[in-house]
């Protein structure tokens, strides 16, 4: 049997099939370690852009909001043009991507207490792998689900940017409960989607981007279901 992108599986040599599950469970860990390697970034740049006083620097003034906004474009120069991207240049956009991230999402340092974003973190890095565990594992597929958990991201963008305005506690309580349902169900697809994406006749660099944009999709689930538990869990300052 050997592993086949669509979730298939056909005949074929021990040898070979060997020889896939290997490559399938380098590449797996590839995106795992690009993923992790943002998050930490993401956490050091929000750490330290609040302990310098960078952060508070910027807020209220027109930098808070290309801070804000650059990361969305970023993400959409990695999935638009990612194909056309030297290896290297994909890299930094992700590595840049994730420093942004981190200066965007600092606040929730000036705003929550540390033990309850520890504990927070800690929680949602159980629920991720949970999630993760079961994209990959499952022989369900996941992909009927998607174009409703697609829908369910688009109305929380458009609803999360309306409240940036009118900021209402019952609509960002309601987004918070919507999008910790939402990124909980794309990470089981986005894994099962990533692990379909592996062909073993790619070249290294395709491979390579494959891995990238793998990781910032799980990144955003990440880093998107930690600030919505956040918002529902987090102990705020006095």
């Amino acid at each position: 049997m050997a592993y086949e992108p669509g979730n298939r599986w056909t005949a074929g040599s021990a040898a070979t099939q060997i020889g896939i599950d290997a490559g399938l469970r380098e590449y797996m860990l590839r995106v795992y370690n690009y993923m992790a390697g943002g998050l930490a970034l993401t956490g050091g740049v929000a750490y330290l852009a609040v302990a310098s006083g960078v952060y508070q620097a910027i807020v209220g003034s027109i930098l808070f909001w290309i801070v804000l906004f650059a990361p969305l474009g970023l993400v959409m120069l990695l999935s638009f043009r990612i194909q056309t991207m030297s290896l290297g240049a994909a890299q930094l956009t992700f590595w840049a991507y994730a420093a942004l991230m981190g200066l965007s999402i600092a606040g929730v340092f000036l705003v929550f207490t540390g033990a309850s974003i520890a504990r927070v973190f800690f929680i949602t890095a159980g629920t991720f792998a949970a999630m993760s565990l079961y994209g990959y594992t499952t022989r369900r597929d996941l992909s009927r689900f998607g174009s409703f958990l697609f829908m369910g991201l688009i109305g929380i963008i458009i609803a999360g940017l309306v409240n940036l305005f009118v900021h209402s506690t019952a609509l960002q309580f309601a987004l918070s409960v919507a999008g910790v349902l939402v990124f909980t169900g794309l990470t089981a697809w986005d894994t099962q989607s990533i692990k379909e994406m592996y062909l073993e006749s790619d070249g290294a660099a395709v491979m390579g981007k494959k891995a990238i944009l793998g990781a910032l999709r799980l990144y955003l689930d990440f880093i998107n279901l930690f600030m919505m538990l956040m918002q529902l869990m987090g102990t705020r300052r006095d």
